[in-house]
Order: structure tokens, then C-alpha cells, then sequence
């Protein structure tokens, strides 16, 4: 009799804590910068010289809400759209025949992420979403008008001044890889929005990068 009350308990808890769709704080933005995701130079199929998207993931303050229940990924079969995701959510690890008809990351960010929010955006309201915010930012120019240059290393602190600039000097998540050992670099850039999607949130920081005054972080060229 204990055990299954125990078990009814636990069941109860792990329920309360599973993923509920649209119960989160904000979405991040995540923005890959496709010179550090392909190196080396053979890892993509397909290159940018902007950042392109990664995904959009609805967070908690304490947790990224990840595989909710709800219906999966059906492939986009229109032009229009297929054609606009390929400018802004580049699949750069296949080509472009195949990443616009199977659509591989498209539909492995949507399952893992896009159906947490499905309360709020459907799927194709979810990318067309991804889309609109990343057009509220030119993250590269940004980046410029500030010195941080492709090629060249810059702190934590100044990368991030830089981008609080055009996020209503609300907190980034800058997130770094090593792809040369000792040597951090910027790979993505998390820009964080309330649910609605009309105003900047600051992001919790995943802590890849060196947050310290005394290491260069690498903006890879």
C-alpha cells in the first residue's frame, strides 16, 4: 500500500514538473555565427556571412522547456515560406536540395522547442516569428559600429556592451567553443524577448565564454 501510494506520489510530481505548452518566461533567440559552426572549412555544406538562426527556445528562469507533448514537425511544402526559412535559418550542414525538402533542423528544433509554445504560435506562426525578431536586429553591423570586427578578439564585457546596445540594455547569452584548444570564440548569440515577443528580456548566461576582463575572445573570420 506505501509503494503505491509513493509511486502515485511520484508520478503526481514528475507530471507537475513535465513541460507545459506556453508556460514560460521568454523565448531566446539563438543567432549562429556560421565562420565558427563550420570550421573547419569542410564541416558545412553551405556557408552565410551573417548569422543566421539556430532556433528559438521558450525558458523558464531556471530552465529551457525542451520536447512537450503536442504534434510534430509537418514539413513546409510551400515555396514562399520554404524559400524565406532558407535565408534566415540556413541548414548549413546539407545542401540545399535536400535540407528544403527533408528540412532536418527545421524539424528538430520544432520538436524539441517550437511545441512548448504551440499554445501561443502554431508551427508555422513559431517561424515566422524566429524570422521577425531576427529582423529586428543586424547583430553584424552592431558588432562593427562597435570595432568587434571578424578576425579580431575582444572581451566578454565589450562584445557584450556592444549588443546591449540594440537590446534595451537587456543582458545576451554569448555563448563560445574552443575549436583550437585555449583559444575561446564566439559561436552563437542568444537575444532573449518576453513571450508576446514586443520587448527585450534579459537571458540567463550559459556560461561557455571566459566572463573575465583578462581573456580575448576570438570573432572568428
Amino acid at each position: 500500500m506505501f509503494r503505491l501510494q509513493l509511486l502515485s506520489a511520484l508520478f503526481i510530481l514528475l507530471f507537475s514538473l513535465s513541460p507545459v505548452s506556453a508556460n514560460f518566461d521568454y523565448f531566446q533567440l539563438v543567432l549562429t555565427w556560421p565562420a565558427s559552426f563550420c570550421y573547419p572549412k569542410n564541416f558545412c555544406k553551405r556557408k552565410s556571412n551573417n548569422f543566421t538562426i539556430h532556433g528559438l527556445w521558450p525558458e523558464n528562469k531556471h530552465f529551457r522547456l525542451e520536447f512537450c507533448t503536442g504534434d510534430k514537425y509537418s514539413r513546409f511544402k510551400e515555396d514562399n515560406i520554404i524559400n524565406v526559412l532558407e535565408r534566415h535559418w540556413i541548414q548549413m550542414r546539407f545542401d540545399e536540395k535536400y535540407a528544403s525538402t527533408k528540412q532536418p533542423l527545421w524539424e528538430h528544433e520544432y520538436n524539441r522547442h517550437g511545441i512548448c509554445c504551440k499554445n501561443l504560435y502554431d508551427q508555422e506562426a513559431y517561424f515566422l516569428l524566429a524570422i521577425r525578431l531576427k529582423d529586428k536586429l543586424d547583430l553584424l553591423t552592431t558588432l562593427r559600429t562597435h570595432g568587434i570586427t571578424p578576425g579580431t578578439k575582444h572581451t566578454f564585457g565589450e562584445i557584450q556592451k556592444a549588443i546591449k546596445t540594440v537590446t534595451n540594455n537587456k543582458d545576451p547569452d554569448l555563448k563560445c567553443v574552443e575549436n583550437i584548444k585555449g583559444v575561446k570564440e564566439l559561436n552563437e548569440i542568444g537575444i532573449c524577448f518576453n513571450p508576446a515577443a514586443d520587448s527585450f528580456h534579459d537571458c540567463r548566461h550559459s556560461k561557455t565564454c571566459d566572463e573575465t576582463d583578462s581573456t580575448q575572445t576570438l570573432f572568428r573570420r
